[in-house]
């Protein structure tokens, strides 16, 4: 009996030690999952990731067909932070979308179809004038706060909205006229993502992603989610650099974050998640920096 009572007994102040640990972690970790709204499969994927209890940051594409769905989602779960993934660019053959604003107000933006470029270089090599951007940018951001979402941050669809400085200026300009933050613009250190990992192993990636993090930082993790289903199969992402099984992918990254918040693998770890409204109120929107540096 003594035996057993020692037994419980140092399994309670390990336990106690663990919670300890977490609650004072060093370790901080914001995951942003990219490209919500850009489909029903992607809409799912992020409704069983909020289920699951991660803490984590959206990025919603409000040019697509489906952002109203993911509107609708997300007013549920306002503990859920909200960013405007900018979006320049559709890449998925059969699938595309074109401008917020309507493509006769941005013509340079757009090809013969109404629809945006696939690639930045084809983009770019239609010469898109400045005002057209920040006009886009900017029916883009409006349609995002009528649908009624709190938003925190702005970030950028395949980087084409900050690929220039001229063009980062816009969307800095942006942020500042509206009260939001830009991602990357805190100083946060990038955590390789999974998105390009071999299907079968994207959990063990994860686990060995997020046991080196460094501590007293604020570590990004970029996530692409999404159902493996008929709908999601039948986009081909008109890129060299696209993925085949592209909805595999998606919804192996989606079963790796999911298994490692169920096998609390972040508390195990010592990491702390949090999201893009609690970066904001660590930091302020006033000490926000372009990462000129980094590539996109």
């Amino acid at each position: 009996m003594k035996s057993i009572l020692i037994v419980l007994t140092l399994a309670v102040c390990l336990s106690f030690n663990a919670y300890c640990q977490n609650q004072n972690s060093n370790k901080l970790l914001l995951i942003r999952c990219d490209d919500i709204g850009m489909s029903h499969a992607v809409n799912m994927a992020v409704k069983e990731l909020i289920e699951s209890g991660l803490i984590f940051s959206v990025s919603v594409m409000f040019p697509c067909a489906w952002y109203q769905e993911a509107v609708d989602i997300l007013k549920a779960h306002p503990e859920i932070s909200v960013g405007i993934h900018l979006t320049l660019n559709a890449e998925w053959k059969n699938y595309r979308w074109g401008p917020v604003s309507g493509k006769d107000k941005v013509p340079s933006l757009v090809d013969e179809h109404g629809f945006f470029f696939p690639s930045r270089a084809a983009f770019f090599a239609n010469n898109p004038k400045l005002t057209e951007v920040e006009i886009e940018l900017r029916a883009q951001i409006e349609r995002a706060l009528k649908s009624g979402l709190k938003i925190s941050y702005l970030d950028y669809h395949m980087g084409t909205a900050v690929d220039k400085p001229e063009l980062r200026k816009i969307v800095e300009n942006l942020a500042n006229e509206f009260g939001f933050g830009i991602s990357r613009y805190f100083g946060e250190a990038e955590v390789k993502n999974m998105y390009s990992d071999p299907i079968s192993t994207k959990k063990d990636s994860l686990l060995a992603r997020i046991k080196i993090i460094p501590e007293e930082k604020f570590n990004l993790l970029v996530c692409h989610i999404g159902k493996d289903n008929e709908e999601l199969q039948a986009m081909i992402d008109m890129n060299s650099f696209g993925l085949s099984e592209m909805s595999k992918h998606r919804e192996s990254e989606l079963n790796a974050l999911k298994t490692v918040m169920k096998e609390n693998y972040f508390q195990f770890n010592n990491i702390k998640l949090i999201n893009y409204t609690d970066l904001i109120k660590e930091i302020g929107l006033d000490k926000m920096k372009s990462p000129v540096e980094s590539k996109y």
